[in-house]
C-alpha cells in the first residue's frame, strides 16, 4: 500500500509540473506569433505604401506638362464662383491636356505585358477615350454638332498635324534617309477611312439634294443602318489584324530592327500591370468630370472668346484630345519606328471613323437623340480631300521632313477654313 501511495504522488507531481510547464510555456508562444504577424503586416503596409509614392512619384512627378493639371480643379471652382465660360472653357481644355498625355504614357506601360499589337490597339484606344467622353456628354446636352465636329477635328488632328508632325521630326531626326514602313497595313487602313468617307457622304448627299424618300427620317434611318456596318466592319478588321492577317503588321525589316534594338538599352516598365490599370481607370474618371464642365462651357465660350464653335469643336478639342498620339507618335517616329507610328495615327483615324461615330449614333439611338452620319458637306469635303492626301503621301511606303511639313501646312488651310466656317441656317 505505501509503494502504491508513493506512485500516486509521484504521478499527480508529474502532471502538475507537466501542466504547470504548460501555463508557462504557453503564454510565451502567443505573443511571439502576434509579434511576427504584427511585424508583417506593418512590412507590407510599408511596401505598399512605398510603392504607391514609387507610382505617383512616375506617373505625377516626373513630366513637365503636369504643371497644367491645378487647371482642372481650377476650372471647377471657377464654374461655381463666376459665370465667365470663356475662362472655364479655357483652364478646363488645359487641365485636360496633361491628362491626355499621362492616359496614352499608362497605355504604354500596360501594353509592356500585353504585347505590341494589342499595345498598339490599346493605345489607339485610351488615345481616344478623351474624344468619346467629351462627345458622349455633349450628345447627352442634344449637341449633335459638337459631337460631330468634334470626331471630324479628331481624324483630321490625328492624320494631317499628327501624322505631319511625327513625319517631320522623324526626317529630320534621320535627315540622311528616307523612312520606310510597311504599306501594306497603310493600304489597307486608307481603304477603311474611304469606306468611312463613303458613309458620312451619302447622308449628306440625300439630304441636300432632297431626294429622301421622308424628309428628315430617311437620312437618320440610313445612318443608323450604315453605322452598324461600319461597327460590323470594324470587328472584322479587329480579327484581320490581331488573328487572320497578324503577320502584314509586322514591322519590315524585322531582323535588322531587332538587331539595332539589341545594341540599344532594352526598356523596362516603370509600372505594373495593375498599376497601369489602376491609373487608366482614376485618369479616364478625372478626364470625364472636367469633360462635363467643358462640354457646358462651349458656347459661352465661344460668345465671350469670339471664336466660331466649329472652330472650338474641330481644331481646339481634339488638339488637346490628341496630346496623347501626338507625343508617342513623334517618339516613335524619331526612333525610326515609323509602323508604330502609323498605327497610332492613323489606327487612331480609322478606329474614330470606323467605330466612334458610328458607336456615338448607335448610343444617341438609344438616347432617343437624332445624332446620324450627314456632317454636312463642308466637312465631309474636307475629310474626303484629307484622306485623299494623305492616301498619296503613304502609297510608296516612304516618308520624309517633306512630306510631314506638307501634312502641316494641309491642316493650316484645314485650321483657316474652320475659323470662317460657320453652319447654315437650317444646320443643328
Amino acid at each position: 500500500m505505501g509503494s502504491e501511495r508513493e506512485d500516486l504522488e509521484i504521478e499527480m507531481e508529474t502532471l502538475v509540473g507537466s501542466s504547470q510547464s504548460a501555463r508557462k510555456t504557453s503564454p510565451i508562444e502567443i505573443p511571439h506569433n502576434l509579434a511576427l504577424s504584427n511585424v508583417s503586416i506593418s512590412w507590407t503596409l510599408s511596401r505598399l505604401l512605398e510603392r504607391l509614392w514609387k507610382s505617383v512619384k512616375v506617373v505625377i512627378f516626373t513630366v513637365k506638362i503636369n504643371l497644367l493639371l491645378p487647371f482642372g480643379p481650377m476650372s471647377i471652382i471657377l464654374h461655381y464662383l463666376t459665370k465667365n465660360h470663356g475662362l472655364v472653357f479655357s483652364f478646363s481644355l488645359i487641365g485636360i491636356a496633361p491628362l491626355a498625355e499621362r492616359l496614352g504614357y499608362a497605355t504604354e506601360q500596360l501594353a509592356f505585358y500585353t504585347g505590341p499589337t494589342v499595345g498598339g490597339l490599346l493605345n489607339a484606344t485610351f488615345g481616344n477615350a478623351t474624344e468619346m467622353i467629351i462627345a458622349i456628354y455633349a450628345l447627352k446636352n442634344g449637341m449633335i454638332r459638337v459631337v460631330q465636329q468634334s470626331l471630324l477635328g479628331s481624324i483630321l488632328s490625328n492624320m494631317l498635324l499628327v501624322l505631319g508632325c511625327a513625319f517631320l521630326a522623324g526626317g529630320i531626326v534621320h535627315c540622311e534617309k528616307d523612312q520606310v514602313f510597311n504599306k501594306a497595313a497603310a493600304v489597307v487602313n486608307s481603304g477603311l477611312l474611304l469606306m468611312a468617307v463613303m458613309g458620312l457622304l451619302f447622308p449628306a448627299v440625300l439630304h441636300f439634294t432632297h431626294s429622301e424618300v421622308q424628309y428628315g427620317e430617311s437620312e437618320v434611318s440610313l445612318s443608323r443602318f450604315s453605322s452598324c456596318v461600319m461597327l460590323v466592319a470594324y470587328a472584322s478588321y479587329l480579327v484581320f489584324q490581331l488573328k487572320s492577317h497578324r503577320n502584314l503588321y509586322s514591322p519590315i525589316d524585322e531582323e535588322e530592327r531587332q538587331n539595332e534594338d539589341d545594341l540599344d538599352e532594352v526598356e523596362v516598365p516603370e509600372l505594373g500591370q495593375w498599376e497601369a490599370i489602376s491609373w487608366l481607370a482614376f485618369l479616364t474618371i478625372w478626364v470625364s468630370i472636367l469633360s462635363e464642365y467643358l462640354v457646358n462651357a462651349i458656347e459661352g465660350a465661344s460668345d465671350s472668346l469670339n471664336l466660331p464653335v466649329s472652330f472650338i469643336s474641330v481644331i481646339l478639342l481634339p488638339i488637346v484630345g490628341n496630346a496623347a498620339e501626338h507625343a508617342s507618335a513623334i517618339m516613335f517616329a524619331m526612333k525610326d519606328k515609323l509602323d508604330i507610328t502609323l498605327g497610332v495615327a492613323i489606327g487612331s483615324s480609322t478606329q474614330i471613323s470606323m467605330f466612334v461615330i458610328p458607336f456615338c449614333v448607335v448610343v444617341g439611338w438609344i438616347m432617343g437623340k437624332r445624332m446620324d452620319l450627314n456632317f454636312q458637306l463642308f466637312e465631309t469635303a474636307t475629310l474626303f480631300i484629307t484622306v485623299l492626301v494623305v492616301a498619296f503621301m503613304l502609297q510608296e511606303g516612304t516618308t520624309n521632313y517633306f512630306k510631314g511639313l506638307m501634312l502641316i501646312l494641309c491642316y493650316l488651310i484645314v485650321a483657316a477654313s474652320f475659323f470662317v466656317h460657320v453652319d447654315p441656317p437650317d444646320g443643328r
